[in-house]
């Protein structure tokens, strides 16, 4: 027990770097680390941990529809698990949202392996159909209240497989801490870039046929939410045109406490995306940016979310987007389709108090578990927003013909963003 006061450890280099981004991890060429089967099992960590798994759809009528797990520890206490649900229809303005604590949460459930999960409230079942057009589906079952139902069944297509940034077993991983061996935390994610969706939601007694593409993300938090960022981008674009197109980004900033030289060296931005033409995987992206470095208009690699113009927000206090360019680009990571990816959007989000298409600012600590909320609040004067908005959208993109004809002269396509800003500090 007096082992620690007599360590022979050499003391930590105060200036020593304590954050180790995955988008520095790995070269240009090694972007794109293809799912293993275990990288989407519910790991169900201890300690402080926020693992999460995220459907994100949108219908063919516009509609945006999410599902999540989320699955939280903290300390030595029982994990709270909640299922939520959020359906927004822009064309009325009718949104619905549900947060419930599930119970007899169950990982696997009898017969299946750990990508699947069940509880009272809801069931999501894992299958898998190697050599198909569809090699793996999710099939999501839920009763959240008398008043929504959910019967949802999300299929990945063969052409467009899952992936996290980098190959290999330390892929997808930001360390914290200067010991990379024995971080003081991380953050991951898996991501399923697009699937089709079909089924039905049941709102209020009315039946809502569920058609469209969508998005998966499995998650975790490895440590306190409110010490791994200060900010988090999130953007999914779907379209139907040319076969499938789709772009998605999640970058997050960390907090002052982690960066390249030591506590007070951070506010580093990690960004990870891809993007789909033609109903394939074409390139997958990873960036960072140091504070005081520019980042070049053109690189090998590109992965953004900038917040082109902002506005102070006297709801939430914060300085929220009134327009967002989100930008792309990469190596192709179809050997049949050789070359650079490249794609963006930039959209006009209006004024905090005139916004276009903002769904909602989600006061995050309204939201969530009494325990999680007192872990994240136990800095004074931390308040979480999230703000969230869906929208028409253009992107430009350009690359191989070999994806699309007339790629590679560059190609406009409409179809739907769904985007969000969160503020923590």
């Amino acid at each position: 027990m007096f082992s620690s006061f007599f360590s022979t450890a050499p003391p930590v280099d105060p200036n020593a770097p304590n954050f180790h981004p995955v988008s520095d991890a790995f070269e240009p060429s090694q972007l794109f680390g293809e799912l293993e089967p275990k990288d989407t099992e519910w790991a169900c960590p201890g300690g402080f941990a926020v693992e999460t798994q995220t459907f994100y759809f949108v219908l063919e009528d516009g509609t945006s529809l999410m599902c999540q797990v989320i699955h939280s520890s903290v300390g030595v206490w029982y994990p709270t698990i909640q299922f939520t649900c959020k359906l927004f229809n822009p064309a009325t303005g009718e949104k619905t949202w549900k947060s419930v604590n599930v119970t007899n949460f169950v990982t696997p459930p009898p017969g299946l392996d750990k990508r699947s999960s069940k509880a009272d409230q809801y069931s999501i079942t894992y299958k898998s159909n190697p050599g198909s057009d569809t090699p793996e589906s999710y099939i999501i079952r839920a009763n959240l209240a008398d008043d929504l139902q959910l019967n949802l069944d999300v299929a990945r297509p063969a052409s467009i497989p899952g992936f996290k940034t980098g190959k290999g077993p330390k892929g997808g991983y930001s360390y914290f801490g200067p010991d990379v061996a024995n971080p003081e935390g991380y953050v991951i994610h898996r991501f399923w870039p697009r699937f089709q969706a079909t089924g039905m939601i049941i709102v209020r007694g009315q039946a809502i046929i569920a058609k469209g593409p969508g998005m998966f993300i499995h998650a975790i938090q490895g440590m306190r939410p409110n010490l791994v960022a200060a900010r988090w981008n999130f953007a999914h674009f779907q379209s139907e045109q040319h076969g499938g197109v789709s772009a998605i980004m999640m970058d997050f900033t960390t907090t002052d406490a982690y960066g390249k030289k030591g506590a007070g060296s951070g506010f580093v931005t990690v960004s990870l995306g891809s993007v789909v033409v033609g109903g394939k995987l074409a390139s997958v992206s990873a960036e960072t940016k140091w504070p005081g470095e520019p980042q070049p208009e053109k690189a090998a690699v590109i992965s953004r979310a900038i917040h082109s113009k902002a506005e102070h927000d006297p709801d939430t206090g914060y300085n929220a987007p009134t327009e967002i360019i989100y930008r792309w680009a990469g190596p192709s990571v179809d050997p049949a389709a050789p070359g650079t990816v490249d794609a963006t959007i930039e959209l006009e989000l209006g004024s905090p108090s005139n916004s276009k298409g903002l769904i909602e600012k989600v006061d995050v600590l309204a939201e969530i578990p009494y325990v999680i909320k007192t872990m994240v609040n136990y800095v004074a004067g931390t308040k979480p927003y999230i703000y969230q908005w869906t929208n028409p959208a253009t992107i430009t993109i350009t690359g191989p013909d070999a994806f699309v004809p007339g790629l590679s002269q560059g190609l406009k396509v409409e179809g739907t963003l769904y985007n969000e800003a969160t503020f923590i500090s």
